[in-house]
């Protein structure tokens, strides 16, 4: 595994969360409240929807 891509990959996550709460800190603050009102199960299903959708971005762009 090329332990250098997975860096460059959190260092963009990282810097893609920093700039949302950069640019709009009262919208992320709303969005945060908006999510503790929703049951958990739901973040859940909204979380592995992320990551498989994460996942075949990074299949399909490898397999180019």
């Amino acid at each position: 595994m090329d332990w250098s891509l997975l860096a460059i990959a959190l260092g963009l996550a990282l810097f893609l969360e920093g700039v949302a709460y950069a640019l709009l800190p009262s919208g992320m603050k709303s969005l945060l409240v908006a999510m503790l009102e929703q049951p958990a199960a739901k973040l859940r299903a909204l979380g592995l929807t992320m990551a498989a959708i994460g996942v075949a971005i990074v299949w399909l762009v490898q397999g180019m």
